[in-house]
């Protein structure tokens, strides 16, 4: 009888054994189909990142574009007129700064050798280097030596009288460029008030104060002020280099003037 019992307490363990071999079994293998699914998933996912169009990075606007930008949504009415001052004003400004240029002189070495032609040669050699000089200077010094020959007084009324023909032709055109001064902010201005015009309009239409109806009509003002003011400034600082030039061939040409008189007094006596 013990060896019965034993027997089965034998067959028992190696039962459960056996069925313990069989679930480990069972948890270590993979479900088929789980790994095909799952691989599945990958690879659309990686085909999906694969396909998405990589999305280049975006430049920033140039300067030149977002004027241009600026100029088209201000409206080619206002900022056309106002663009035109700008060109006009530009073309009266290097035109005059050219002018002035070349009319700047050496004073002081036109004089000294006005000072050396009178005391060799005379009125006639003085003259001879006043028509070889260009200038303003030079021109002045001319039409009084050309009268020097009635006498101190009347070369010096054609020194003044020819001085204020030439400070004439250095303003010459200068006016224009403080219209267009003038005019361009007073464009912008007028811009601003059509702007808001319009604006008040939309209002009226929509029959409500809402920012996205009086957005475009204000921002349309905001820029043709900002355009004129712009164009004014620069043609303002061109105006001040102007007239800061004339001034000093003005101050160049009277002292010259006063150095030529002493020089005929001089060589009168």
């Amino acid at each position: 009888m013990k060896k019965v019992f034993s027997i089965l307490a034998v067959a028992g363990l190696l039962i459960l054994g056996t069925s313990n071999a069989f679930a480990q079994e069972e948890e270590a293998t993979v479900d088929p189909t789980n790994v095909a699914a799952t691989e599945e998933i990958v690879a659309e996912k990686e085909s999906t990142e694969a396909s998405a169009p990589v999305e280049a990075p975006k430049e920033e606007a140039t300067f030149h574009q977002v004027l241009k930008q600026r100029f088209i949504e201000g409206g080619a009415g206002f900022m056309g007129i106002v663009l035109v001052a700008l060109i006009l004003g530009l073309a009266i400004a290097i035109e005059r700064i050219i002018y002035l240029n070349l009319a700047t002189t050496n004073t002081k070495k036109l004089v000294g050798k006005v000072d050396e032609a009178l005391a060799s040669g005379g009125v006639e050699a003085a003259k001879d280097v006043c028509r070889n000089t260009k200038g303003p200077v030079a021109s002045i010094f001319y039409q009084g030596l050309d009268r020097s020959s009635e006498g101190i007084d009347a070369a010096e009324k054609a020194v003044v009288g020819y001085g204020g023909v030439q400070m004439g032709l250095l303003e010459k055109n200068i006016s224009w460029l403080s219209l267009f001064i003038a005019l361009a902010p007073m464009l912008g201005f007028m811009g601003t008030v059509i702007g808001m015009i319009d604006a008040f309009d939309a209002i009226q239409v929509a029959g409500d104060i809402n920012p996205a109806v009086v957005a475009g009509g204000i921002k349309v003002a905001l820029l043709t002020t900002v355009f004129g003011l712009v164009v004014a400034i620069i043609l303002q600082i061109f105006y001040n280099i102007i007239i800061a030039k004339v001034d000093s061939i003005v101050n160049k040409m009277e002292d010259a003037s006063i150095s030529l008189i002493d020089l005929l007094v001089k060589y009168k006596k």
